[in-house]
């Protein structure tokens, strides 16, 4: 069985407050995008070992066991323990530690595969907070459609937006940013109203909507912040750092010529159309 996890980007993200669980309240507007990884499951008859992981595409620097696909198998396997051995291939195509959940929708997709192939019978809701359990933003992949998100962000209210008459461009310098210190840095804000923002014209985005990650991920990569600028010399019409970074997306209008050649040919670069 074989799916397609998709990335998502960040539509505006204030950050609002320290939780007492280390964790922190935020708004944004999660955006699936059609970038896709590649994940398939396959029942194993090597009875000696539970999973069997086999990656290609971008190298993940990290432990088998902290991968979220294992991590997967693994939380459901607790509570159905009558899941055979599996074979897990995860090709990757969207960037690590980019800012687009790439990790946190194999995870997310991994849960929906294993449900489905096995008729574990797992409501939507279950799902989602078997996802929360993975990762903040996992919930958003079992959706999987724009949504307003609160609290850690897997409080979800699904919203209508629409950008498929533009062209979106992302952008990553192959930096990774550090979530965790990304945190630690960033000044709470008092939030704004996304969700009204959401409802204006794009052009007005560019002065109301902001990443609250932007400003110390800028001061320690200042390349970074050379890009969201580039995006808009080259007539992006809203640009933004998409979570903590280090990817930067660019909307253009489709009949926007979008001359990419700006970019260092080691980034990697995606034209969405």
């Amino acid at each position: 069985m074989i799916a397609f996890p998709n990335c998502k980007i960040n539509l505006g993200l204030n950050i609002l407050e320290k939780r007492d669980d280390g964790y922190h309240n935020l708004e944004t507007i999660f955006y699936p995008l059609a970038l896709k990884d590649m994940l398939e499951l396959i029942s194993s008859d090597d009875s000696s070992k539970e999973y069997e992981l086999h990656l290609s595409g971008f190298s993940i620097d990290t432990s088998e066991h902290k991968n979220l696909c294992v991590q997967a198998y693994q939380l459901l396997k607790k509570d159905f323990p009558a899941l055979p051995p599996v074979k897990i291939y995860l090709h990757k195509t969207i960037p690590l530690g980019a800012g687009l959940g790439g990790g946190s929708a194999d995870g997310a997709f991994m849960l929906m595969l294993l449900n489905e192939k096995f008729h574990l019978h797992i409501s939507q809701q279950m799902l989602m907070q078997y996802a929360l359990q993975l990762g903040s933003d996992c919930p958003f992949f079992i959706l999987n459609q724009p949504c307003f998100a609160q609290q850690r962000g897997e409080q979800l209210t699904p919203v209508e937006i629409n950008l498929s008459n533009h062209s979106i461009v992302l952008v990553n310098p192959r930096i990774h940013v550090d979530t965790g210190w990304a945190f630690s840095q960033a000044t709470f804000s008092a939030g704004s109203n996304l969700q009204q923002l959401m409802t204006e014209p794009i052009q007005n985005w560019k002065e109301k909507m902001t990443n609250d990650f932007e400003e110390p991920v800028f001061n320690k990569y200042p390349l970074i912040q050379k890009i969201k600028e580039q995006l808009y010399n080259i007539g992006a019409i809203y640009a933004s750092m998409s979570g903590s970074g280090s990817t930067v997306f660019g909307i253009f209008s489709k009949n926007t010529t979008i001359d990419t050649s700006v970019f260092p040919s080691t980034y990697f670069i995606q034209v969405m159309n």
